[in-house]
């Protein structure tokens, strides 16, 4: 089935409507703020097929995540104590999100002329005691990682489990948005422009983060 069949059967099937006025919104958003926090943009037969899929991969697909690039990565736990499995469109529980993802990557190259090329997804799991300490998603030196979106998979998610999302302006040492990790809640921002942090979490937490990349020249990317 060709990429476009794909699409459209995702569409069709989760009955997503009105996505031009939604990304559109989104759009809007990124333009005025430099992001969007958004709920219940996803359908729940959705969301429940995404947390089927990722609550039934093996322990061995997850590996403790690392920080840094290429071969200056690093696992430091006193920075991120995640596990991470690295997701693509080949697997079935996840076609409707990438066709979504694709949808939002030509809307904002089409609004905002950012020129996004491609993206990469990844699935992060957080154990009680899991953290990741204050951050930017754009890596030093490069500029290739220019959006992010974070979609939550937490239906259980109750006040008191933690692992809230914590975004900062600049230097500021107070958070200016908090987002607790509810179940289709998602917030989209510019990568290089907001540092955050995953609080500690007191609960199993997962989150799938795609960032929408230029095409920059450097190897690998």
């Amino acid at each position: 089935m060709t990429a476009h069949l794909e699409l459209d059967f995702d569409l069709n099937h989760f009955h997503l409507e009105n996505f031009d006025t939604q990304l559109a919104n989104v759009c809007d958003q990124l333009a005025t703020q430099g992001y969007v926090v958004l709920h219940d943009l996803f359908p729940q037969p959705m969301l429940q097929a995404l947390l089927n899929g990722i609550t039934g991969l093996r322990q061995e697909d997850f590996k403790a995540a690392a920080i840094g690039r290429q071969q200056d990565q690093q696992v430091i736990e006193s920075i991120r104590r995640d596990k991470i499995c690295w997701l693509n469109e080949t697997m079935d529980f996840t076609q409707a999100y990438f066709a979504w993802s694709e949808r939002l990557r030509l809307a904002v190259n089409r609004y905002l002329y950012l020129g996004l090329f491609d993206q990469e997804a990844m699935l992060a799991y957080y154990a009680p005691g899991a953290f990741y300490k204050r951050h930017l998603d754009a890596f030093r030196g490069q500029t290739n990682r220019k959006l992010t979106s974070i979609l939550y998979l937490n239906p259980d998610w109750q006040p008191g489990h933690g692992g809230e999302l914590l975004m900062y302006e600049g230097d500021e040492i107070e958070p200016f948005q908090v987002v607790e990790p509810r179940f289709g809640t998602m917030v989209i921002f510019l990568s290089e422009r907001f540092p955050h942090e995953v609080s500690l979490s007191h609960h199993d937490r997962y989150s799938l983060t795609s960032w929408y990349r230029i095409n920059d020249g450097m190897p690998g990317h």
